[in-house]
């Protein structure tokens, strides 16, 4: 592929990449340096205290959430729009990852514009967007994801890809159970805590606790369960010191009911060689593998019996799995593929003379 012109719009809540666990600036980080490193010429427009291999455009100096701030985003990701206005010249094509506030920019953009939708797109009137605009381009992250709006302009489904070959390797089956993400209802925490206690089985959770919903949930529900003795709470970890955690677990759950619109805990975990055993819901269905990378349940039974069963997973075979089906290079490549799609389309209607 001929190298691209390519900006590249990212929330400015938290750097790229970010120095603590995250889910979008994550996977843009990995997208960045593989398109760079494929010989494309890369802009990124985020918070300034990005680091990236490439020509940053800093649309404020620090990123929100490392100064404190949890306030609206919107006037911030206003201010990358309008960054990316000024420059859209300069780029072939522009993907944006700042969600449905982009919306408007991609429609009237006189660069084209692919959007790729990172969060679920059931509530806060997200379908009603998706209906008005079925002229731009979109991405979804995963098949469950877009179920509920197949007319809206999906040119793609992608799902993440991360450099998952530095995770450590558990090749033995640990004696306790792991739990990464936030304290939240909807990430299974209750449900988690009660299948570890009737297994008899300590709970380590290396999760965040930020929002004050997210502290008042954390006294009500794992306080009690740190002095019952069931959970060993670890904090946010950073990598180096969760994916031991990950690795060292006999399994990794996910119960939450909400429809994850991808989970990256479960592509890390399986990297590591440990099965996950999830609520069968959401893209957990498409990246965990019934029976082969760990067990999808529908409540705290099936959840034990998956635990017994567990054992007899092939943890080796799981981790090569999730390296090659999660890799950087295949996301990247099939980016690539969406880019030129959409450039061949727009120079097929160009060269249309109207009658």
């Amino acid at each position: 592929m001929q190298p691209l012109r390519i900006g590249i719009l990212v929330p400015p809540m938290l750097p790229v990449p970010p120095t603590s666990y995250s889910g979008t600036e994550r996977v843009v980080d990995t997208l960045i340096r593989q398109l760079c490193g494929r010989g494309h010429h890369v802009t990124v427009f985020a918070s300034g205290d990005s680091d990236v291999p490439c020509e940053l455009v800093p649309v404020i100096p620090r990123s929100l959430w490392s100064m404190g701030y949890h306030g609206d985003v919107g006037t911030y990701i206003n201010l990358t729009l309008a960054a990316a206005w000024r420059e859209a010249h300069r780029f072939d094509i522009i993907h944006s990852h700042v969600e449905v506030l982009g919306f408007l920019f991609a429609r009237h953009c006189p660069t084209p514009v692919v959007t790729t939708l990172h969060g679920r797109l059931d509530v806060s009137g997200i379908p009603h967007l998706l209906a008005e605009f079925t002229d731009i381009p979109l991405v979804a992250i995963s098949e469950s994801q877009r179920r509920f709006t197949p007319d809206a302009n999906w040119v793609a489904m992608i799902h993440h890809g991360l450099d998952l070959t530095p995770v450590p390797f558990g090749e033995r089956s640990g004696d306790y159970l792991a739990f990464i993400g936030r304290v939240t209802p909807e990430k299974g925490v209750v449900e988690a805590i009660e299948l570890a206690r009737r297994a008899r089985m300590k709970l380590r959770m290396a999760a965040k606790v930020y929002d004050p919903e997210e502290k008042v949930y954390f006294d009500q529900v794992v306080k009690p369960a740190i002095e019952e003795g069931v959970v060993e709470f670890l904090g946010e970890l950073t990598p180096m010191k969760r994916d031991p955690v990950l690795a060292g677990a006999r399994a990794t759950l996910m119960l939450g009911g909400w429809p994850e619109p991808f989970g990256l805990v479960a592509i890390e975990s399986m990297a590591a060689g440990t099965p996950v055993i999830a609520r069968r819901a959401g893209a957990l269905t498409e990246t965990v593998e019934h029976g082969v990378s760990g067990f999808l349940v529908d409540d705290i039974d099936e959840g034990l019996l998956a635990l017994e069963m567990v054992g007899d997973l092939d943890r080796a075979a799981i981790r090569r799995q999730a390296i090659e089906r999660f890799s950087p290079e295949r996301m990247a490549a099939e980016y690539e593929e969406v880019y030129a799609g959409l450039l061949g389309e727009r120079g097929e209607r160009l060269s249309v003379v109207p009658a």
